[in-house]
């Protein structure tokens, strides 16, 4: 699955190239991409003649908002003609990715949504597995309301609330697996499977140790690993091993530099010993024995 910094690169592709993308049509190829409105024509009409204003990011969800030009009769600068028109947020889930199209062509069977401006480029959203949704969150309602998983989320590993104050405070008195904690979206917002593998090594904490047995000083480097790691990968476009795409099609180069994530039997890179692998709460989780502890 896309974790932030795969989502991060996504968003900052679809601001570059969607620069006041106007959408004048909408094809929905597989209903159940639509998560809300439950109506799909009532997504449709929502999105269209919607300016793709502005996107932002929160934890693995990309947030456009939207706008609508008032009248286009009366002549003024563009941003005293424009009103809020809601929403659209997208989940890219296991394998949803969008592809921007100059030359529209018929498509493949992926093809879950179709959004088209008045000189038929086409922002296309693929999903082989087809977990992937969207929601139309019009003018007055809360994202954070409507979408259970978006209210829910922890901080972001870049925002300052995330601290190892924070970290202290929600780990006290848990039993679980650190490993287990990073991945509670509702603790940390956006740091999934491979990167939590990561940091930690970076950190020197095994991934098995109980949450309530990390001291400060520890999560102070994993908090520093944290958003180490999640830079460096955002500076490499993500990671070639999930099933994301950016909106040219390509990948991510951090696959490269991973150094204990897909290692297994691999020798560690600080200590030439071999990398191990063993499933925590249903992920597969990569270590050093003699690197963590």
């Amino acid at each position: 699955m896309p974790e932030l910094p795969e989502v991060e690169t996504v968003r900052k592709g679809l601001e570059q190239k969607l620069d006041n993308f106007t959408i004048k049509k909408v094809e929905v190829c597989r209903d159940s991409t639509v998560a809300f409105p439950t109506n799909k024509e009532d997504f449709i009409k929502g999105l269209q003649n919607s300016i793709l204003y502005k996107w932002n990011r929160r934890g693995k969800y990309l947030i456009a908002e939207l706008k609508k030009i008032q009248n286009e009769n009366i002549k003024c600068p563009l941003e005293k003609s424009l009103k809020n028109n809601g929403f659209l947020v997208v989940h890219l889930r296991m394998t949803g990715y969008f592809k921007f199209i100059n030359d529209s062509t018929s498509p493949c069977k992926h093809t879950r949504i179709r959004v088209f401006d008045k000189k038929n480029n086409e922002l296309r959203y693929i999903d082989v597995r087809s977990f992937g949704q969207m929601w139309w969150i019009k003018q007055g309602l809360s994202p954070n309301k409507i979408i259970k998983g978006l209210g829910s989320l922890g901080p972001e590993p870049f925002s300052k609330e995330f601290d190892a104050n924070y970290l202290k405070k929600v780990i006290s008195k848990r039993k679980k697996s650190i490993k287990a904690i990073l991945l509670d979206q509702t603790i940390v917002a956006g740091l999934g499977n491979i990167y939590a593998d990561e940091s930690l090594f970076l950190a020197g904490i095994s991934p098995f140790r109980e949450a309530r047995t990390i001291k400060k000083n520890e999560l102070i480097k994993l908090q520093e690993s944290i958003v180490n790691v999640l830079k460096k990968s955002i500076g490499s476009g993500g990671t070639t091993f999930s099933d994301f795409r950016d909106l040219e099609g390509e990948n991510g180069n951090f696959g490269l530099q991973t150094n204990v994530y897909r290692r297994t039997g691999k020798e560690c890179r600080k200590c030439g010993n071999l990398i191990k692998r063993k499933k925590i709460t249903g992920r597969s989780t990569h270590w050093c024995q003699f690197c963590q502890k």
